[in-house]
């Protein structure tokens, strides 16, 4: 991991605090474009909150699938030594991505509290299993996306198109509530959405409604996690030591 920090960031201006700060302009900015478009409230609660509670997931999301495209190939001379195994690589990536969304995430709450457009967390344990599980799938994920881009290139040109059609499916932008019973139904197959429902009524509590099923995330997250590690093993053995 620190390798990754400094092969990332090096050592100048702010270093690793890079990590933190990316997924915080993004939400920031996105956030304030948000309020002045579709004002200071939507549903009873405050926008740029509602946006930047959604944006940071996301960019967890996104961040953590583009650093496990080719991950063994930049990688692999470090496999000369008998302790790492290949999935350290990703492991030690997504850890990089999830400390970093998850300092934002505590930064920009505090700092949003501090102007009070955020609300103290009614449920901190409910958003904490949220976020966890929000995290949980997309590490599952990570473990598939990077030994398909080393079994095809093709998978590269892909997986930006593909970031970018599942935001709808995400739970970014809306809550289940707020769309019509059959659109919820179907909703609620991603486990995206699970987990981002999860983590906002954590934080506002009665005031939205939320519809999740813990057991959706976990499910899939688990089986994908299986997939990948199985699939991980088959590249394995494809690749050279130097």
């Amino acid at each position: 991991m620190i390798r990754e920090l400094i092969t990332r960031f090096g050592r100048e201006n702010i270093g690793f605090l890079w990590i933190m700060v990316e997924p915080l302009l993004f939400a920031g900015l996105v956030g304030l474009v948000w309020h002045f478009t579709h004002g200071a409230t939507e549903h009873g609660v405050s926008v740029i909150a509602f946006v930047a509670t959604g944006y940071i997931p996301i960019t967890l999301f996104r961040h953590g699938v583009a650093r496990s495209v080719a991950v063994f190939t930049s990688n692999q001379s470090l496999l000369y030594h008998r302790q790492i195994k290949i999935v350290d690589f990703i492991i030690s990536r997504f850890i990089i991505e999830f400390l970093g969304a998850m300092m934002a995430y505590l930064f920009m709450a505090v700092v949003l509290v501090g102007f009070g457009e955020f609300p103290i967390p009614s449920d901190i344990g409910l958003l904490i299993a949220g976020w966890l599980l929000y995290s949980y799938f997309c590490f599952s994920i990570c473990l598939i996306i990077a030994p398909l881009s080393e079994m095809s290139e093709a998978m590269e040109k892909f997986i930006p198109v593909t970031t970018y059609i599942m935001i709808p499916f995400s739970g970014l932008f809306y809550m289940v509530s707020w769309v019509t019973p059959q659109a919820r139904d179907f909703l609620l197959l991603s486990p995206f959405v699970n987990g981002m429902e999860m983590m906002r009524k954590g934080i506002w509590g009665s005031d939205v409604t939320a519809y999740y099923n813990i057991w959706n995330p976990l499910i899939c997250s688990t089986l994908l996690t299986m997939i990948g590690l199985i699939l991980c093993r088959r590249v394995r053995r494809r690749l050279t030591v130097e």
